[in-house]
Parts: C-alpha cells; sequence; structure tokens
C-alpha cells in the first residue's frame, strides 16, 4: 500500500511517501481502505514528537488520525461491521504506528461509526477528531443547556465551527471569536463574532455585560486567562491546548474514540444539524503541504487527503 510516514521526529521534511506492507487487522481490528483522511493538529505534534507524553512511537510511524473509507475485512471477533460498510473513525491508538495516511487503514473496532449517507468523503473524514472534540467538550465537560450564553475561541476552525452548531443545537447562545473575514460566515451560523487581539475581554463584555456560563478554547495560553475573568458564578472554563487551565478551574479535554459519540455526531450531520466545513483538499502524497498550511493557522475548517479513486 502507499502511505505517508515518517521515521524520525522533525518538520514536514522528514515525511516519506512510498510503499508499505498492507496491515492486518487483527482480532478486534477493521481494515479500512481509506478514501479521504482529515488533517490535524494532532499530526504535526505527533510528527514533532510532542505527543511523547502520551504514547510511545514505534517507527516508521504512518501519520494521520481522521478516516473516512469503505471496510475491507474485519478482524475474527468483530460483528459491528462487514466487508462493504462504510465508515468513519478517529483512530487514536497507545501507539504510534499505523495511522490513516495510507491506502489501508487498521483501526481498532471502537474508534469507528457508519459514515452518514449524505456525507461526501471528504466531510467525513473531517468529522470524527474535531467533532469528538467540540461533543466531548460541548455536552459532556460543559454541559451546554438552553438560555446559556457560550464564548468559543477559534470559532472558525476546525472544533470551533463544530462546538458552534453543537452549542445552538444544544439551544445556547453562542458568541465566537474569530477573524474579521470569517464574521459574516459565523452570523450565518447563528454566532456573534468577536476579533481577536487586545481589549478581547472588553469586546465579549459589550455583548454579554454579565458574563458568560461557558468557555470553549481552542487557542491557549492568551485568552486563558480573560476567558477564566468573563465567567460568571459557577461558570465552566474548557480547554483543548491547554492543560494548565485547571489552574483556573477549568477543564483540560484530550479527545477520546468514542463510538456512541461519533455515532451522535453521524445523526446530527444527517438531520442537517451539523455541517461540516471542507476548507480544502489535497492527495495523499501532498500531506506535507497540508500539514505546514495547517501548521500556521487562519484556516476555516478542515484540511483533507483524498485517498483513492
Amino acid at each position: 500500500m502507499k502511505a505517508v510516514y515518517y521515521r524520525r521526529f522533525g518538520g514536514p521534511e522528514v515525511l516519506e511517501f512510498d510503499e508499505l506492507p498492507d496491515p492486518a487487522p487483527g482480532p478486534n481490528g477493521v481494515l479500512v481502505r481509506t478514501r479521504a483522511a482529515g488533517v490535524n493538529p494532532l499530526d504535526w505534534k505527533a510528527r514533532e514528537g510532542l505527543l511523547a507524553p502520551f504514547a510511545d512511537a514505534v517507527f516508521p510511524v504512518v501519520g494521520g488520525f481522521d478516516v473516512a473509507g469503505t471496510v475491507e475485512r474485519v478482524g475474527a471477533s468483530v460483528t459491528e461491521f462487514a466487508p462493504g460498510d462504510e465508515v468513519m473513525g478517529y483512530v487514536w491508538q497507545d501507539l504510534l504506528r499505523t495511522g490513516t495516511f495510507a491506502e489501508l487503514v487498521v483501526a481498532p473496532v471502537r474508534t469507528l461509526a457508519r459514515k452518514p449517507a449524505d456525507l461526501t468523503w471528504e466531510e467525513a473524514a473531517a468529522l470524527p477528531l474535531a467533532g469528538l472534540a467540540a461533543y466531548q467538550s460541548v455536552v459532556h465537560r460543559l454541559g451546554v443547556r438552553a438560555g446559556e450564553t457560550v464564548l468559543v475561541h477559534a470559532a472558525a476552525g476546525g472544533v470551533g465551527l463544530l462546538a458552534v452548531q453543537l452549542a445552538r443545537w444544544r439551544g445556547a447562545r453562542v458568541i465566537g471569536t474569530a477573524s474579521e473575514h470569517n464574521h459574516d460566515f459565523l452570523r450565518e451560523l447563528g454566532v456573534q463574532p468577536v476579533a481577536y487581539g487586545g481589549a478581547l475581554a472588553e469586546r465579549v463584555r459589550r455583548l454579554a455585560p454579565d458574563g458568560v456560563d461557558a468557555v470553549l478554547d481552542a487557542v491557549g495560553r492568551r485568552v486563558l486567562r480573560a476567558s477564566a475573568e468573563l465567567l460568571r458564578p459557577a461558570g465552566r472554563l474548557v480547554s483543548l491546548v491547554e492543560p494548565r487551565v485547571t489552574e483556573l478551574g477549568g477543564s483540560y479535554v484530550f479527545a477520546r474514540p468514542d463510538a456512541v459519540d461519533l455515532a451522535a455526531l453521524g445523526r446530527l450531520a444527517e438531520e442537517k444539524r451539523l455541517a461540516v466545513e471542507v476548507a480544502r483538499t489535497y492527495p495523499l502524497e501532498q500531506a506535507a503541504e497540508a500539514q505546514q498550511l495547517l501548521r500556521e493557522g487562519h484556516t476555516r475548517g478542515k484540511l483533507v487527503l483524498t485517498v483513492g479513486a
């Protein structure tokens, strides 16, 4: 099979595109023929060795965590899927070794859900990791309720766009920080946009003089303290990028594979309550270029690699 992989940690230059042996699914795995693979910040963090505290690497490491494709073969104990099923998944494993930037992907059954029929392969590949991060933050950790005011940082990013839609689905009023060229787009989603930069808290206060009930941070340190100060009594704060959010009384969320949550996201997409924004697609062999663009930031929605026909 063709795959994008790296033999050592480093920048985009360590990525190789070449043949590797076809993987076997094992008794609890599903072999997926990839149609598209989402690109996430987790990809370049893994490539640069920043995930060492979370997972050991066994080189060569095939990059990627998001996949959408067709089941090729199932392990002996797998009853949930059969060859020919269309699936999507966030394929996080305990070792960095067999990722999704490949023509064939081995996915533990717990990481997969059925692909929504109305989503393209690219949209389905863009949903799992970002969608789970948003869903587990908005629904499980923040427990957003109808009538609340929620502040989402990086609201036009891959996670942010899904988070604002989920918060709106839960009945919340949503304020979102984003670059000004994305403000009209956010307004179309029912979000009140706020520009980045100095005096951020003051701009949010103009929209919510009494503060906000919940904050979802996908930016990091420079907005965390202001976010904590904007919270109403009993307000909740979650960060997807800064573990030290706990020092401010908040929670850190590292998205985890969850077939039930992923299926819930699929149903919301089928019900047209959740739209997936694909900013740009690349062929598999251009994974380095896609990762570099994502590393530089300011991408609305998701970048996706296309694989095969």
